[in-house]
């Protein structure tokens, strides 16, 4: 079985686990909740068919909603992030240009190009699980704050992720 597929099946299945295990427990005063497991759809590889691309994400929210009782929060965020990702990439160039074998990550793409990467789809991401999570505009600001935590904490994690497995070439 090819490297690429075994590498993306055990990191789907430990972030879903690290993320029902550990980091779902993590709750400070309602404002802080680390969503580590969206690392999952950040570091696909760049030549993902986008139907492939939207099916994982289905199938890594639905994981963790089964796992959270979310009722569904989780895949339609996720999916979403799925659906923003290509033109994410548009927006953000990088000097090698996405060529066969690159993947988005630090090791290959630098710091400042990941952390522009994975601040915008976080936040897509958190805005949508939030604000169907309350589902609705009554409480913006305590919506919009835990929006603004959950995410500097996940990116946090996701970064510190990065380079506890980071391998030199």
């Amino acid at each position: 079985m090819n490297s690429v597929y075994v590498r993306n099946l055990l990191r789907f299945i430990i972030l879903i686990l690290l993320q029902v295990l550990v980091f779902n427990n993590i709750h400070f005063r309602g404002y802080i909740n680390p969503y580590i497991y969206i690392m999952f759809i950040l570091l696909l590889p760049f030549e993902i068919p986008h139907w492939l691309l939207l099916i994982s994400a289905f199938a890594l929210g639905f994981g963790v909603d089964l796992f959270t009782d979310t009722m569904g929060m989780h895949t339609a965020a996720s999916v979403f992030m799925a659906f923003c990702r290509p033109s994410v990439l548009r927006m953000i160039s990088s000097t090698k240009d996405y060529e066969p074998g690159i993947y988005p990550g630090i090791k290959d793409l630098g710091f400042n190009w990941f952390f522009n990467y994975s601040v915008i789809l976080v936040l897509l991401h958190h805005t949508v699980y939030f604000f169907l999570e309350v589902f609705t505009f009554h409480e913006f600001f305590y919506t919009f704050w835990r929006i603004v935590f959950s995410s500097f904490f996940t990116l946090l994690f996701i970064i510190i992720g990065q380079y506890l497995f980071y391998k030199k070439k």
